[in-house]
């Protein structure tokens, strides 16, 4: 009886650590944290001056009073509010960033990506007909002196 020795705590770690799923996921999260800056600082360099020059920064102050009086704000507040607002600051504020890494990141990425299969593409069609070409000539070469040997036999 052979008995199976079972890999310890920290090779199973190690065996873990060392795929390469893993070792992926963490770059694409810290890329993805490194990206998110840049994607903030265009939302709040760019787009947010631009929204407010149409309206207004910042929505979090719109709401709704369900239930009167609605005076005071924060824990002072009376009243029911709703704090629409903030939902449509949000959802404004979602949009823009994914419009942001569509257009930024997304599309150009995708472009470039596209123009390289095509040029991959490009590079197997020449291959391709290359080698259809010289399988051409040499299928010509075999038929000529399968012809040459056969004028010959017939002249003996």
């Amino acid at each position: 009886m052979s008995k199976k020795k079972e890999p310890s705590i920290w090779e199973g770690f190690k065996a873990f650590l060392m795929r390469g799923n893993v070792v992926d996921l963490a770059v694409a999260v810290v890329i993805g944290a490194a990206f998110t800056n840049i994607v903030n600082s265009v939302v709040k360099g760019v787009i947010n001056p631009l929204v407010g020059a149409v309206g207004t920064k910042n929505l979090d102050h719109y709401s709704y009073c369900l239930k009167d009086p609605c005076t005071g704000s924060g824990d002072a507040a009376t009243g029911i509010r709703i704090m629409w607002g903030s939902v449509l600051g949000a959802t404004l504020s979602f949009v823009i960033t994914a419009a942001v890494v569509y257009f930024l990141m997304v599309l150009p990425m995708a472009k470039y990506l596209s123009r390289l299969e095509a040029r991959r593409k490009a590079k197997e069609g020449t291959q391709e007909v290359i080698e259809v070409t010289e399988l051409e000539v040499l299928k010509e070469i075999r038929d000529a002196l399968v012809a040459q040997r056969g004028a010959g036999q017939n002249r003996e």
